[in-house]
């Protein structure tokens, strides 16, 4: 931060709730059951929890990066490729936990009360009919995507994407994913929480677009009120 700048409420809020709250919690899963931390709190994060990846990997990275750190289950240093399947792991078993909130859960509230929500029922059958076709690209660059890999198998499993087919691209982008940001703590060491900050510009955009994407959908939805040669109850002119 520049001298004399001033962060918004916001930011402060945020980075209060890290230092107070996230790291401690991190630092002493990490403490008390090493590499089975890492996976509970990926796990926790990919179940649709907004626990970032952003410092569970990087965090581990770091100690990984420094020799004096024993991981507490072994009693040796911190091993990079146990590390980044240890999270590859927690990442799926947390996706699984939001495929089936999606597929038990949010499939029948969505049949039942998606009207009320603008979504009809054979948008339900269009997202199946989407799955199909494109859900592993879908869900292997979501779990690529910040904010976005937190949540994209909830609407894999309300469109009930093939079960086999969602666990082996979600797998294979949270491999990625781990791998890249646990390589990061290695390098940045002390400085891993920089990953978290260099990120902050990604996470803004793609919830402005999100939020873009919905007010289109609700207008769309609504008949493109406002548009030329629309008239004011919705109809064509």
């Amino acid at each position: 931060m520049l001298p004399g700048a001033h962060p918004d409420s916001h930011e402060v809020h945020v980075l209060a709730f890290i230092d107070n709250v996230v790291i401690p919690f991190l630092n002493s899963l990490y403490g008390a059951v090493g590499y089975l931390g890492v996976m509970i709190a990926m796990a926790i994060e990919s179940a649709m929890i907004p626990l970032p990846s952003e410092l569970i990997l990087p965090y581990a990275g770091f100690l990984v990066s420094d020799p004096s750190q024993l991981e507490p289950l072994t009693g040796q240093p911190w091993n990079f490729w146990i590390v980044v399947v240890v999270a590859t792991i927690g990442n799926t078993i947390g996706s699984l936990i939001a495929y089936a909130i999606g597929a038990y859960g949010g499939r029948p509230f969505l049949e039942r009360y998606g009207k009320y929500l603008l979504i009809r029922p054979h948008e339900i059958d269009l997202a199946d009919d989407f799955f199909a076709r494109h859900g592993g690209a879908t869900v292997f660059i979501g779990r690529l995507l910040p904010i976005v890999r937190t949540f994209i198998s909830f609407p894999a499993g309300v469109a009930r994407m093939p079960l086999r087919r969602f666990i082996v691209f979600s797998t294979a982008g949270a491999f990625l994913w781990s791998m890249l940001l646990v390589y990061a703590g290695t390098v940045l060491g002390e400085n891993w929480q920089d990953i978290r900050h260099a990120l902050q510009p990604f996470d803004a955009l793609i919830a402005v677009v999100v939020i873009i994407a919905v007010v289109l959908f609700v207008w769309w939805r609504l008949g493109t009120p406002g548009r030329p040669g629309r008239k004011a109850d919705g109809a064509p002119s």
